[in-house]
């Protein structure tokens, strides 16, 4: 792989991992007006929207056999379970926090991958997979006095994004990604319209600046999916890869300035311990190949 392609697809995936940073604190802040059963409706219907109006170059229909099959009913499931739960832990808990932890996916999926599709990790792999997870009980302190129960969503949150990945593996390669961000924001639909219920709270209606904040999201989550598809196809994947922690860089950065959110000595530890875990699964696997 050329030395520029390389480049344009780490500033490709820099650009798309500081784009989900924005969409993760537009979230936040109309979820300081809008009920959180209403406000993933709406997210997840624009999300629709947007990849429906993808272009089909060549592809199968939306409503292709290929989309209800078991591989995605089971991609669906654990998106539901991502998407809802890292929903209610960017609007209940401060946003740095909960985008340290979510930075553990990874490694949750290269345990998956062993476990579930038999693939070979390694013993040093298996010591990163250890330490990322250490890494999420320093963020997480569960022996602290000011521990909150809360911090768990994103625990929840992670483990539904991680099955996620590990499903679309499975997936019909018909199925693109205007199929995968289509049902994909359907699920988030779902997800908010049974929440609703469970919640019990009456539709509000949106405020100017919830609706911006809705929209704004929706707009720079479906640039930085663009973004990440691009990164993932320019560049050798095992050098780009690595940049996804930037995302701690964006994510601490916007609850710092934009909420007002305080980082401790344990939060940095942990990010540390998590990022290096990450970049030594990454550079193992790029060592194998």
């Amino acid at each position: 792989m050329h030395t520029s392609d390389n480049f344009k697809g780490i500033c490709w995936m820099v650009a798309s991992m500081g784009a989900f940073a924005l969409e993760d604190a537009f979230v936040k802040a109309a979820a300081r007006q809008l009920p959180i059963g209403q406000l993933l409706m709406m997210f997840g219907l624009g999300g629709m929207l947007a990849f429906a109006a993808f272009p089909r170059r060549g592809g199968v229909g939306l409503l292709h056999p290929a989309a209800r099959s078991k591989a995605m009913l089971v991609r669906a499931g654990f998106e539901f379970v991502g998407r809802l739960f890292y929903v209610l832990a960017i609007a209940l808990t401060p946003l740095s926090s909960a985008t340290v932890i979510l930075q553990a996916t990874p490694v949750l999926v290269v345990l998956g991958a062993s476990v579930y599709f038999r693939e070979s990790v390694g013993w040093r792999r298996w010591v990163a997979v250890v330490m990322g997870l250490v890494g999420v009980l320093v963020v997480l302190r569960p022996s602290a006095a000011d521990f909150s129960w809360l911090s768990l969503l994103t625990l929840v949150g992670m483990v539904g994004f991680a099955g996620r990945d590990l499903a679309s593996r499975a997936v019909s390669p018909l199925l693109t990604t205007r199929h995968l961000g289509f049902y994909g924001f359907l699920t988030i639909v779902v997800a908010g319209a049974l929440y609703g219920l469970w919640e019990g709270r009456a539709l509000v209606r949106p405020t100017v600046t919830s609706t911006a904040a809705v929209a704004s999201a929706v707009a720079i989550g479906v640039l930085a999916y663009a973004c990440l598809m691009k990164a993932m196809r320019t560049g050798d994947i095992a050098t780009v890869t690595p940049f996804r922690y930037t995302r701690l860089l964006f994510g601490v950065g916007l609850g710092v300035v934009a909420f007002n959110e305080t980082v401790d000595t344990p939060m940095l530890l942990g990010c540390a311990i998590i990022a290096g875990a990450g970049l030594f699964i990454a550079w193992s696997g790029r060592r194998r190949r």
